[in-house]
């Protein structure tokens, strides 16, 4: 059994460590910060990883399990790919670049909905003891620690602001002469029906709000676990000062925001596994494995973020991609040559 701390407060699982000296992007202070020796340090993880380990070890010992764990290589790599990117900016066409990465932005601050769940008390839906896991800090400093991170916080910027500093720095400020409304609708935000309606998955009796708590917490941990595509691909091109400015700054920053997602991944997996080898109680007093409860969101969820998910977002892109290539004069032919990049991709 471990000896290392499992339980925790609000306060605990959302406090930072010390740091030398503020992030600071695009002139906005943003969370985390660096120590003496110039190490980035992501925000409110001074118990939350450390947290997160020991529940892990913890529920290893208990049940003897490993902890869930979907693969990066289940996701194929990010469109456009790297080659398609550095083109589209040697032929002056960044638009897409800059509507992919306002896009990326906009999901994030979209992530800060997590804080709003309301995981209550879990116990009572649960056989076996909740005490000492990630599942009964949920909605006690995770939720939280995670919107935060994603949107902000107080007089800290957060991902989705980092992502538009990223934007600005690398595209000169580009993106003040494109009107962002206009793109965000073209590529599907804020539009009726733009949403994946999410019917239920488990019995009747299997509390509706449980239901939903795990439902979005499996469909999250896809996003973030395939996002670690975007960020190598962005990162790729954001640091080469000959396709854009800032001197690495945006790859930089994207690298920080790379950081500050693993715990969240994490956290993730570690609460579902959790409740993977528990016994559901429904209303009724029924028993369910947790292993046919949790199996099912998740094979729902892999299959939606690998398909229909993917292939909206891939649309969407795409749509940007033909907008702004087909305005320019010869536009045909740079299509035809950015095609020519991503022939395997276009034909999945």
């Amino acid at each position: 059994m471990t000896t290392a701390q499992v339980e925790f407060t609000e306060a605990e699982l959302l406090s930072n460590h010390d740091v030398s000296a503020p992030l600071i992007a695009g002139g906005v202070r943003c969370h985390g910060g660096f120590t003496d020796d110039g190490t980035y340090v992501s925000p409110r993880t001074k118990f939350r990883v450390p947290g997160v380990l020991a529940w892990q070890d913890k529920h290893r010992a208990e049940f003897g399990t490993e902890i869930l764990h979907a693969p990066l290589e289940l996701w194929p790599e990010n469109f456009p790919n790297l080659d398609q990117a550095r083109f589209l900016i040697k032929s002056g066409v960044n638009e897409p670049l800059i509507a992919t990465l306002t896009r990326i932005g906009t999901v994030e601050g979209y992530g800060a909905n997590i804080r709003l769940l309301q995981p209550g008390n879990l116990q009572k839906h649960f056989v076996e003891d909740l005490a000492g896991t990630a599942m009964d800090h949920l909605g006690r400093g995770l939720f939280e620690a995670h919107g935060r991170d994603e949107a902000g916080w107080e007089e800290e910027a957060g991902h989705k602001d980092m992502w538009f500093a990223a934007r600005d720095v690398a595209f000169d400020g580009q993106s003040a002469d494109i009107d962002i409304e206009a793109m965000l609708a073209r590529m599907g935000f804020g539009q009726p029906g733009s949403g994946i309606a999410v019917e239920r998955l488990l019995p009747d009796d299997i509390d509706a709000n449980l239901e939903l708590i795990a439902n979005f917490m499996v469909r999250v941990l896809f996003i973030e676990i395939s996002a670690f595509h975007t960020f190598r691909w962005a990162e790729a091109w954001l640091s080469d000062p000959d396709l854009v400015a800032g001197d690495g700054e945006a790859a930089d920053l994207v690298s920080y925001i790379r950081a500050d997602e693993t715990p969240h991944v994490d956290y993730l997996r570690t609460a579902l596994t959790e409740m993977r080898d528990r016994t559901w109680i429904g209303d009724t007093g029924k028993r369910y494995p947790g292993t046919e409860m949790i199996g099912r969101l998740w094979d729902a969820g892999l299959e939606q973020s690998l398909g229909a998910g993917r292939e909206a977002g891939r649309k969407a892109i795409r749509g940007e991609v033909e907008h702004w290539i087909l305005q320019r004069p010869n536009g045909k032919d740079i299509l035809a040559e950015f095609d020519s990049l991503g022939s395997v991709e276009k034909a999945a």
